[in-house]
């Protein structure tokens, strides 16, 4: 009778111990499938974070060389237009002279240089091929930038030309003046794209009007 309660015995603390592993291999595996959600989520943000940074930086965008500042020497250059050869800058973008400069200091500044921004240059500004006769130098501005002359006067560019060959600010009135792009010398060209000439005529080298033909610093 002893032997066979031995066995009832040892039977029922198997059972037991078998009871005791699964219930740890359960705890166990919970556990760790939860540590491993808890990694995932956590490592979701910073996923999410690098993939976005390519779009703002998209959104972002390039500086615009015309209004960055110089690293260089400027270069005054030629290209064509809707009222033939004219200066250039950075990018081919057109080159103006305004009527209120009687003298190589500007008298454009705030909200004009906003629209026109100012040639500026880091160093001794250069003439390109197609040129013909420029004295180039410069003046200094009054937010301590060094401004590109043509001629003894300050030149500007457009705010809304945006490429190669565009005049968009060609015979504007604006801030107190007329705007004139210029031909390979220097000289103001007067007409209109459609080849009709300014209503205000030509700078002359004193500022005062001399008809629509010839004209210049």
């Amino acid at each position: 009778m002893k032997r066979p309660a031995l066995v009832a015995d040892w039977a029922a603390g198997a059972a037991l111990l078998a009871a005791v592993s699964l219930a740890t291999a359960l705890v166990t595996g919970c556990s760790s499938g939860h540590e491993k959600s808890s990694a995932t989520v956590s490592q979701a943000p910073g996923s999410a974070e690098v993939a976005e940074t390519p779009d703002r930086n998209a959104q972002t965008g390039s500086a615009d060389p015309v209004t960055a500042s110089p690293t260089g020497p400027a270069m005054v250059s030629v290209a064509s237009s809707k009222v033939g050869k004219v200066l250039v800058g950075e990018n081919g973008r057109s080159l103006y002279r305004f009527q209120a400069d009687k003298s190589s200091k500007s008298t454009c500044t705030g909200a004009c240089a906003a629209a026109w921004p100012p040639m500026t240059t880091q160093g001794t500004p250069k003439a390109g091929t197609g040129t013909s006769g420029l004295k180039l130098g410069t003046t200094h501005r009054t937010d301590g930038s060094t401004q590109v002359t043509v001629n003894g006067r300050p030149v500007y560019y457009y705010a809304l030309d945006k490429k190669k060959g565009d005049i968009m600010g060609q015979l504007l009135n604006q801030f107190g003046g007329v705007w004139w792009v210029m031909d390979p010398s220097g000289k103001a060209i007067t007409k209109s794209a459609s080849g009709s000439p300014s209503p205000t005529g030509s700078p002359s080298p004193t500022g005062t009007k001399t008809g629509s033909s010839g004209g210049g610093y």
